[in-house]
């Protein structure tokens, strides 16, 4: 059992994210350091941070993967734990965090990540059952560079532990969609530097597949109109990235292009 405070860095990147900051860093007080490494938030973000205990700085936003890699630059300690500003770990994951003997360098660590619209858990779907590396020594583990849907790379696989990270990112079902519409920008860039381009007759026939596997295939309808919206909102993913990029190409056509 680690003796004292464990010294690991909580890092979380950070933009208007005044609602859930304090339960976030709160559940990591157990923590040598607390870093939040802000992208000009306009709320009270940086004070309640601060007031919190926590280390901030800022960075201008740099795509999700690098301002996560960024932030672990800056990190005091090697051992990392991440966390997104609406996110925080429950007790039983504190605890086992606590627990570990932090010895060897090529460990890493992941929890069951719990979603929730509002105040409602969703258990099916993609979302059901979910689980994400997050506890990892900066010399043998890092942030993939990608703007939006970045991952921790290990050399290792991962070890669950017990507990799990509490993830309340969506005020309502519309936040939801909203979410899924505001990231599109962002993953046909991803597309783009693939070369993935598609054609517009594959728009439906994804649509089409990305709801049925979500409903469907892993039981999203258990959700009831929460799982219909998850699902609507893969539907979103899988299909407006793509048709901005088609919109992006045609000639003499700027409708799917940022203003």
């Amino acid at each position: 059992m680690t003796v004292g405070r464990p010294s690991i860095s909580c890092v979380v990147i950070a933009r208007d994210a005044a609602r859930h900051i304090e339960t976030t860093l709160a559940s990591a007080a157990f923590c040598a350091e607390r870093f939040v490494l802000d992208s000009g938030s306009a709320d009270a973000t940086v004070a309640l941070a601060r007031a919190a205990g926590a280390r901030v700085e800022h960075q201008p936003f740099l795509g999700y993967g690098p301002q996560k890699r960024r932030a672990v630059e800056l990190a005091a300690h090697d051992w990392i734990l991440s966390l997104d500003a609406d996110e925080a770990l429950d007790a039983e994951a504190a605890a086992a965090v606590q627990d570990l003997d932090l010895a060897d360098p090529d460990a890493c660590y992941a929890f069951r990540r719990r979603t929730f619209i509002g105040a409602r858990e969703v258990r099916h779907g993609p979302w059901g059952g979910e689980r994400v590396l997050r506890l990892f020594h900066r010399g043998r583990a890092g942030f993939s560079a990608l703007s939006v849907h970045e991952r921790v790379e290990a050399r290792t696989p991962p070890r669950l532990l017990r507990g799990s990270i509490l993830h309340r990112s969506f005020a309502d079902s519309a936040d939801v969609l909203a979410r899924s519409i505001r990231y599109a920008r962002l993953k046909a860039g991803l597309l783009r530097d693939r070369g993935q381009h598609g054609a517009p007759w594959t728009l439906p026939v994804r649509g089409t597949a990305a709801f049925i596997k979500s409903y469907l295939v892993q039981g999203g309808w258990r959700d009831g109109a929460a799982g219909f919206v998850v699902a609507v909102s893969r539907v979103v993913d899988s299909t407006l990235p793509r048709a901005l990029l088609l919109l992006d190409d045609a000639p003499g056509s700027d409708l799917g292009k940022p203003r």
